[in-house]
């Protein structure tokens, strides 16, 4: 079997729990996805088969798009709303605030990413609880 799946990955799966999923239900042991979504990342995921994993290195560098909610005031450990809540504030931001600081957040942007992400540091996903953190 050769081709694309475009997998809606739900929220509290790897990307790797996806690509078993799909192992088990098409029998393709060939498979592959376009790039990794944190667990508590929902949103589409390409899943590659047979012959079609031959294009992954080329999928993953096209443009990618993110939609984020977020709540103002709230820090947590872990630097997401599943964390811990570690400090608390009253924000009296305007939407006009907002809109005016947005232009700072388009376009090409280098950021660190958060400590519980899906990047690899020594070979391990960055939310695996082996991971220690100095």
């Amino acid at each position: 079997m050769n081709g694309v799946l475009i997998i809606d990955k739900p929220q509290g799966f790897t990307s790797f729990d996806v690509i078993a999923v799909v192992r088990r239900l098409t029998g393709q042991r060939k498979t592959g996805h376009t790039g990794t979504l944190d667990p508590n990342a929902t949103g589409v995921l390409p899943v590659l088969l047979g012959a079609a994993t031959k294009a992954q290195d080329l999928i993953v560098n096209h443009d990618k798009e993110y939609r984020a909610d977020f709540r103002l005031g709230l820090t947590t450990d872990t630097l997401d709303i599943w964390g811990r809540e570690t400090a608390h504030c009253e924000s009296r931001v305007t939407r006009a605030q907002i809109e005016a600081l947005l232009p700072q957040f388009t376009g090409e942007i280098r950021q660190i990413p958060p400590m519980y992400s899906a990047v690899q540091q020594n070979g391990q996903r960055l939310y695996a609880p082996s991971i220690a953190w100095s």
